[in-house]
């Protein structure tokens, strides 16, 4: 290797935690509650300290026989996928959140497969991040939580839950959502129903299709089996779904949908028959995602609140990681109904909570 080439493959020099104090004009042990997330240092003074050490290239490692071990500052959120726009909605808040904190963020997908779940949550806790956010969580398969817990990572969980491991939880109350989405539905009259979700192992997904049921049976509306439909959460699913509810001998008036981009593959493929939203086939979705909302789509909707779940989420997980606790914390944020046209609603109808 020429002398050109070792200079440039080289590593950088460590950068100490004395250098950055002295940049900073505080003291190193000022330097080392800031990274280690200790209370007793204003909040201007942190962001400074912060600033500066990212600048600097700063990256504090533990030592042997240490008791409170220095902060990574890097943290791990687990998504099923990012074709979802809730999911990088999600992802775009958490990484702004994170970064006023001096916080990186590794982001993983796992398509919603239990195997690539684990071994995420393998690879993350191997690179030693000081917490994760898991919005892919599955109900029965507790693995990545379980291997999280081991290596004494904490982890929040956002919109999905495990049915084995407690845990610290953000989302909203899909029950009570998911049910004022389906009365409004049926207060238009429509008894010829089906629905769409997204996987039945997840915990949101599942929430709101037996809510959808429900609220239909206590309308002695019964949503058969095949009207009943699981699918990816993405616009093909609802593609995919649509096809098969629509090319029935008696297909259904409306389709309630657990998710706006499945809602909107439903609609995609309503149209490419000819049917028209709402006159043929009323349709309605849920996360309120802000295109789903526009003039231009126009979707009834239930709206999560996207900011406030995502700092929310890191708010939980910053206390986690500095002050761990085994009391858990579920967090429920406040949902509304958006009423669009897809319903049938007039466009001049206005959101109402």
């Amino acid at each position: 290797m020429n002398q050109a080439l070792a200079e440039a493959t080289a590593r950088p020099p460590k950068v100490s935690a004395a250098s950055v104090a002295r940049a900073c004009g505080v003291s190193p042990a000022t330097v080392s509650y800031v990274m280690n997330g200790k209370p007793g240092v204003s909040p201007e003074t942190r962001r400074h300290v912060i600033r500066v050490a990212n600048e600097l290239g700063f990256r504090p490692n533990g030592h042997a026989g240490q008791q409170e071990p220095q902060l990574n500052r890097v943290i791990g959120l687990i998504l099923p996928n990012i074709v979802n726009q809730m999911y990088t909605g999600w992802a775009e808040n958490i990484i702004t959140a994170t970064a006023r904190d001096g916080f990186e963020v590794f982001v993983a997908t796992t398509q919603d497969n239990p195997d690539t779940l684990a071994q995420v949550a393998s690879t993350l806790a191997a690179r030693n991040v000081d917490g994760v956010i898991i919005a892919a969580a599955l109900r029965e398969d507790s693995r990545a939580l379980r291997t999280l817990r081991q290596r004494r990572i904490p982890y929040i969980c956002l919109s999905r839950r495990s049915d084995h491991l407690p845990g610290d939880f953000v989302g909203i109350d899909d029950d009570t959502a998911a049910t004022q989405l389906m009365q409004h539905v049926l207060d238009h009259g429509y008894r010829e129903i089906a629905t769409v979700i997204g996987p039945r192992f997840s915990t949101a997904s599942l929430a709101r299709e037996q809510a959808f049921v429900r609220t239909a049976a206590a309308a002695e509306t019964t949503i058969a089996g095949e009207r009943k439909i699981s699918t990816r959460l993405n616009r093909d699913g609802g593609r995919v779904a649509a096809e098969k509810l629509l090319a029935t001998a008696k297909p259904p008036r409306a389709i309630v949908c657990g998710s706006d981009e499945i809602a909107i593959g439903v609609m995609e493929h309503a149209l490419s028959l000819g049917l028209r939203i709402p006159e043929d086939l009323a349709v309605v979705g849920s996360d309120g995602l802000p295109h789903s909302r526009s003039a231009l789509v126009g979707l009834t909707t239930i709206v999560q609140p996207v900011q406030e779940m995502a700092e929310k989420a890191f708010d939980l997980l910053l206390k986690q990681i500095t002050k761990p606790s085994n009391t858990f914390t579920h967090s429920l944020c406040e949902h509304r109904l958006h009423i669009g046209r897809t319903c049938g609603c007039p466009p001049a109808d206005t959101t109402r909570r």
